[in-house]
């Protein structure tokens, strides 16, 4: 659906401000993300409303473990992405442009309306990047809350602070994809920067976002003992008690030929990460494994049990029943 764009400026040609590419764009023309065009002056966006994918989660599965926990959130993508990236997992719909993916127009009172018939407690953007469609997940944000909804981005991180200042206001939750913690890595595999999505994550918490961070594991992309300490220890300065969320590789898109991470390597991440001071660290996409649970970092008493999406909460507060150690945990 077509609409004018937030954040943008127009002299010839127009530059988005909406995320770290800061594209400028032609007459007639596209930004990266394939989802913004400059037309006779002025910038629009093409997807406003036009939802690909649509399914009421678990909010375990966006992975937010420490974010009402057992809760379940609408969930809802569109066309396209702002990175390229080889190994994507929903590359079904990332990988194309608009007109070329089925898509459903909806619009934020249709999105309001149907979460609350699902009896879901909050409303997450997710399956593809979603500050790509600003305009759509603000006004349905700004609406969510008069109905005490939450409200949630899964995000690559790749936001400007100009859509980040937008947003935050109206933003409870966000999982931060960080891809690897080497500017090679995202410029050969993403077609993109590390640095802005480390600057997203620093603002985020600032803003007292409640953030949790998913790293996939590739082997030998971004599964060396080094990379993986210096990760750690960039989540450390910022917060100990950021959950962070390991997860397994599996083949897809462009990168078939590459194995399935083998379990030994996310469980030697994990140890690397409690070495250098990380409270809550989870193994994502190994179903069963004990670091699915939640553990009170300091006496190890067992508070959240998972198995898969099935939760049992052995807390009523965010401290430990046996300890009462404070807990990073929104009940």
């Amino acid at each position: 659906m077509l609409r004018e764009a937030m954040l943008y400026e127009c002299d010839e040609r127009c530059r988005c401000n909406v995320c770290a590419h800061k594209c400028t764009i032609s007459e007639g023309n596209l930004g990266i993300c394939r989802t913004r065009k400059n037309i006779d002056g002025k910038l629009y966006t093409l997807i406003y409303g036009s939802v690909s994918s649509i399914h009421a989660d678990p909010v375990e599965k966006k992975p937010l473990y420490h974010f009402h926990p057992s809760s379940f959130v609408l969930s809802l993508g569109t066309v396209s992405c702002n990175f390229r990236c080889r190994h994507c997992q929903n590359w079904s719909i990332s990988a194309f442009s608009v007109g070329e993916v089925p898509v459903t127009e909806m619009s934020p009172e249709d999105v309001v309306e149907h979460a609350r018939m699902a009896r879901c407690a909050g409303i997450a953007f997710t399956y593809n990047e979603p500050t790509i469609w600003i305009e759509f997940t603000y006004d349905t944000f700004k609406i969510a809350k008069k109905y005490g909804l939450y409200t949630v981005y899964v995000t690559n991180g790749y936001m400007s602070e100009d859509a980040l200042n937008e947003i935050a206001p109206l933003l409870d939750a966000a999982n931060v994809d960080v891809k690897a913690f080497r500017e090679e890595f995202y410029r050969n595999v993403c077609n993109a920067s590390l640095k802005p999505v480390i600057n997203t994550c620093e603002r985020m918490y600032e803003k007292k976002i409640h953030i949790e961070l998913t790293y996939l594991i590739i082997p030998d992309y971004n599964d060396s003992e080094e990379e993986l300490r210096e990760f750690s220890r960039w989540v450390v300065s910022l917060d100990e008690d950021i959950p962070v969320h390991f997860s397994r590789f599996y083949p897809s898109h462009l990168m078939t030929d590459v194995p399935p991470t083998p379990v030994g390597t996310l469980e030697r991440a994990a140890e690397i990460a409690r070495e250098e001071g990380l409270s809550f660290v989870y193994l994502g996409n190994v179903p069963g494994h004990e670091y699915e649970n939640t553990y009170c970092p300091d006496c190890g008493e067992l508070l959240v049990e998972r198995k898969g999406y099935h939760v049992k909460m052995n807390i009523k507060k965010p401290f430990c029943t046996k300890c009462g150690r404070k807990l990073n945990i929104i009940l």
